[in-house]
């Protein structure tokens, strides 16, 4: 449905400005005014990631007045292959810091703020009434439904987007103006319900897919040009080269919302029944004869690194099949879970466990990679 535009002009364009914004101003639909309309606009992007990279980059491209980042995490090496404003010479770097000279070598005159944090239920409301709009370029549930909470208690629109693997999703939830993401799925699912990108991947370039139908979604908004994908979810296969879009509603019977809940506890700590073992004990475990180290990882991920004695039996393996696909039997033995950070070495534990509550399971707490740190000395990534 089209809207009125979400942002009034700004000043008068200056001749650079003029020069520089020329294949908009003679845009049917944007011309003068509403490139005034983008250097008069305030945006919020969560997340300086691989949808954050085309995002910002887009955006301050087109000459967005202000743009504030939020991100708490560093860049990593493993970050490269998708997230493109980030170079081999900013690993170590915060992102936000380096979402920052990315956007001064687009544009030196750039008007964008760094926050080095995570969106909370502290601090959302506030953000996003500062904004105009808000841009959701994050990957996991607990800021997502956040974000969808704050922008429906302060009215402020969301561009919404997520990515998995080959495919990827984007839709607008914009308060008053269609149905927002509780209405499609009323509450937050499990915290291990869906495999992160770090476990089932992603394809790099489907993040520059996703991430630019995003920004051409918040630019439409800014503008006031075309169908925003409000009520609407545009969803992409790359593998397929195939894009589809469907309809949603509004829930007449879903009750608003009204205030900011828990969502840290999506990603809450362990369950109890698996024990956590650190790396520190791993050494004194390992001497007992009735040891066994399952490393459910990928087989070339055990090229870049692997625990000496551990077995390798995948973690689509252990789920498929549990006890059955290890080559020893529980009873009597000790068996301990180790990953790339100890998160699908957690759901293999769990699993086992459902099937035999008396077993003794072990999940190894920071994996592979904290091993690699505290015993070999030799910060990895990958």
């Amino acid at each position: 449905m089209p809207l009125a535009p979400l942002v009034a002009p700004g000043p008068p364009l200056s001749p650079d400005e003029l020069a520089r914004y020329a294949r908009h101003l003679t845009l049917p639909g944007v011309g003068p005014e509403g490139q005034r309309r983008i250097r008069n606009a305030k945006v919020l992007l969560v997340g300086a990631g691989g949808l954050g990279a085309p995002i910002l980059q887009y955006l301050v491209a087109a000459g967005l007045g202000e743009l504030t980042v939020i991100d708490d995490d560093r860049v990593e090496s493993s970050n490269l292959q998708r997230q493109v404003i980030h170079r081999e010479a900013d690993v170590g770097l915060t992102k936000v810091d380096s979402a920052v000279q990315a956007a001064r070598r687009l544009d030196a005159g750039a008007r964008i703020t760094p926050i080095r944090g995570q969106l909370t239920p502290d601090n959302a409301l506030e953000l996003f009434a500062a904004h105009d709009l808000v841009i959701d370029g994050t990957d996991n549930f607990a800021t997502r439904y956040l974000s969808n909470d704050a922008a429906e208690l302060s009215g402020t629109p969301l561009v919404w987007g997520t990515i998995f693997q080959f495919s990827g999703q984007v839709s607008v939830f914009t308060p008053g103006h269609g149905p927002m993401l509780r209405d499609l799925f009323p509450e937050m699912p499990d915290a291990d319900s869906v495999p992160s990108c770090a476990e089932g991947g992603v394809f790099g370039a489907l993040c520059g897919v996703v991430g630019a139908t995003m920004a051409t979604e918040a630019l439409k908004l800014i503008c006031g040009v075309g169908e925003p994908l409000i009520g609407r979810l545009w969803c992409y296969d790359a593998a397929a080269a195939h894009t589809m879009t469907l309809e949603l509603e509004t829930d007449p019977d879903r009750e608003p919302v009204r205030e900011l809940g828990e969502y840290h506890q999506v990603c809450a700590a362990p369950p109890a029944t698996v024990q956590e073992l650190e790396v520190s004990e791993l050494a004194a475990v390992q001497a007992g004869a009735t040891v066994q180290l399952v490393d459910v990882r990928e087989s070339w991920e055990r090229e870049v690194v692997a625990i000496p004695g551990s077995i390798h039996v995948p973690l689509d393996r252990v789920l498929a099949e549990g006890w059955a696909a290890l080559p020893d039997a529980p009873e009597g033995r000790v068996t301990v879970l180790v990953c790339k950070t100890g998160a699908r070495s957690q759901r293999a534990a769990s699993a086992l466990l459902a099937a035999d509550a008396q077993a003794t399971v072990l999940n190894l707490a920071g994996g592979t990679l904290r091993w690699a740190s505290e015993v070999r000395g030799k910060v990895l990534d990958y």
